[in-house]
Formats: structure tokens, sequence, C-alpha cells
């Protein structure tokens, strides 16, 4: 039996907010808008939003084809400044992963722009932990329309989404796969589901959840 283990990224794999905010107050600044810096505060209130959500938000008071192409021009700027300053990698990922590897396959799904994924795993050299990723950036899908996305193209027999905000959860919902609450990250779950309080106990966790999961035959494609 195949079983996938799909992470999201920000609140699960690591905090990128405060250089998000660095890179992205420069950019703004240096295209001669005058706003106020983009904070970090600003980022993780709309972090695992997809990118046009994201546009709306913070760049509300301008028109939708300005913001959007404002947002393009950050999430490009983002992608350079994170692939050579990294983020705040939560502890014991990369021992955790090799662990993890040893009986699953796993995956990364996120609702970020094209290259986000890259950088992360470019950074860190992670990329040899995972068998395929995908975004919203690559094909404008909801994270859950991705999830099943990657669950049906990777033939996944049973598959689990780690994510710690309530859309993750939604997401996972949609997909028709498990999911696990990354109980570190940056939101609740309103649902009781599996917690993860430190990345590290996911080996032990996965223990006890395996075998209670529906087939993935019950998934949304």
């Amino acid at each position: 039996m195949k079983t996938g283990l799909i992470f999201d990224m920000d609140g699960t794999l690591w905090d990128s907010s405060a250089n998000v905010a660095a890179s992205w107050t420069e950019t703004v600044k240096s295209l001669g808008y005058d706003r106020a810096p983009i904070t970090q505060k600003d980022i993780m209130n709309v972090m695992g939003l997809t990118m046009d959500r994201i546009a709306d938000i913070i760049f509300s008071d301008l028109p939708k084809e300005e913001r959007m192409d404002l947002l393009e021009k950050c999430g490009n700027s983002e992608n350079e400044y994170l692939s050579s300053h990294g983020g705040i990698l939560y502890p014991g990922i990369e021992d955790t992963l090799k662990i993890l590897k040893e009986n699953y396959h796993l995956y990364i799904v996120s609702n970020c722009q094209s290259g986000y994924i890259e950088a992360f795993l470019g950074y860190y050299d992670l990329g040899k932990y995972f068998d395929d990723i995908e975004c919203y950036g690559n094909n404008l899908k909801n994270k859950g329309d991705n999830i099943a996305l990657i669950a049906g193209r990777n033939s996944l027999d049973t598959a689990w989404y780690v994510g710690d905000i309530q859309g993750d959860y939604d997401s996972a919902m949609q997909a028709g796969t498990g999911f696990i609450h990354a109980a570190y990250g940056f939101g609740s779950i309103n649902s009781p589901v599996p917690e993860l309080m430190r990345f590290t106990d996911l080996p032990v966790l996965m223990e006890s959840v395996c075998g209670t999961l529906p087939s993935a035959g019950n998934r949304t494609n």
C-alpha cells in the first residue's frame, strides 16, 4: 500500500513571514510606491490564502490589474530573497523527513506562487526527500484540488495532509484525505483531529493513525 504525507509549508515546515515582509517592503519601495512598510503581522494574517486573495487584502487600495501586477513582482523578489536568506525552519525537520522517507512518500502542496517551494527546498537542500510538489501559482487550483491532484497522479492508496490552519483542514476534507494538525503553527482547527505538538513527533504519530483512513478512492479529483 502506497501511503503519502502531503505537507503544507508556512506554519508547518517553516516560518518565512519576517523575510517575506522584508522582501515585499523592499520591492514596493523600489517601484516608487509611497506606502507603509509591510509587516510580519501583515504577512502572517494572509498566509495560507491563495495569491489573488492576498493581493486583494494587502493591496486593496489599488485597481485589480495593478495589485496583481505588484503582487507578481513581490512574489518574484520574495523567491530570490528566500533563496539566499531562507526563513525559520522548525526544529528537527530534516532528521524527521529522513525517518519518514523510509516508510512514506512525501509531498508538498501550498497556495503559494510558483518558485516558492523551490526556494525553500533549494535553500535547505531538502528536495531529495520529496517525490512531488504542487502550488496555486502553477495551475491556479485551490489547495483542495491540488492535494487531490498530488494523490491522484502519484497513485496514493492513502494520504494525509499535514497543515496548521482551518483552511488546511477544509482542503484536506475536500480532497478526501486524512488530516494532521501542526498545532505548533499559526492556527487552530474546529474539529477533532490528530495533533502534532512538535514536527519531530510525526513518525510516532503516524504509527498510531495509519490504518484509520478510508481508501483513497473516496477522494474527489
